[in-house]
């Protein structure tokens, strides 16, 4: 009689312990634990993936970035970012940009930069800086509502009619200022204005370029528009046609 309940109780039983449910159950918990750390790691790192993809995309435009003034084509007019007054940088770029002028590789100069402070003012500082090098007033253009490079080729466009230019900055920052100025529908080269070495300062330049990158692909992405337009100011006014019917 016991047998017989030993061999129900046996028989009962054994099906739950042979169950294929049952046997799998710790396999499927650990293989939903790698999936799980996977999709977690991937989480994690996309953001940095698309950062890194980003940056990539933006310093590819390095054509078009000419290392001397020599063999930079003619363009009509060179597009010079601000940089803190009289800082190294700065210097350098007011240098190369009159080293273009003198040698006829453009005709006028657009100054743009920073003027948020009553105190504060680059583009004129840029423009006086110029002109004590020889290049007339007359031939200067001064844009005061350059904040960001985005805006400054923006406003090129839009505010002063430049169609085509030579960007003047340093090697660091032309790639950016080209994938902006390209998809803002201008024919663009850029000169490395870099004549003198920044020590270092460079790596923080170079490590500003991420961040900096990131934030001109959205503005490209979005089409944003600058903060401050105002009235145009074209650099190349069109001349009336001559009426030849007086």
């Amino acid at each position: 009689m016991h047998e017989r309940q030993d061999s129900t109780l046996t028989s009962e039983s054994s099906p739950a312990e042979n169950s294929p449910t049952a046997a799998v159950t710790p396999k499927r918990a650990k293989l939903f634990g790698k999936k799980a750390s996977l999709i977690m790691l991937l989480i994690v790192l996309s953001p940095a993936l698309a950062m890194f993809l980003i940056y990539q995309e933006v310093e590819s435009h390095k054509d078009g970035i000419y290392a001397s003034v020599a063999a930079v084509p003619e363009m009509p007019a060179a597009i010079v970012f601000g940089a803190g007054i009289n800082s190294r940088e700065f210097h350098d770029r007011i240098e190369t940009a009159v080293s273009l002028y003198k040698e006829g590789k453009v005709t006028k100069l657009l100054m743009t930069g920073d003027n948020r402070y009553l105190n504060y003012n680059e583009p004129i500082a840029m423009k006086k800086a110029a002109v004590a090098l020889g290049v007339p007033e007359a031939d200067i253009t001064c844009d005061f509502a350059g904040f960001r490079t985005y805006d400054s080729l923006y406003r090129a466009r839009e505010i002063f009619g430049v169609k085509q230019a030579i960007l003047v900055s340093q090697r660091y920052h032309l790639p950016r200022a080209i994938f902006l100025a390209q998809n803002l529908g201008l024919q663009v080269v850029g000169v490395d204005a870099a004549i003198r070495s920044y020590g270092a300062w460079q790596s923080w330049y170079d490590i500003r370029e991420i961040a900096a990158s990131e934030a001109a692909w959205f503005d490209v992405i979005t089409r944003r528009k600058p903060k401050f337009l105002g009235k145009k100011e074209p650099m190349f006014p069109e001349i009336a046609p001559t009426n030849l019917h007086r």
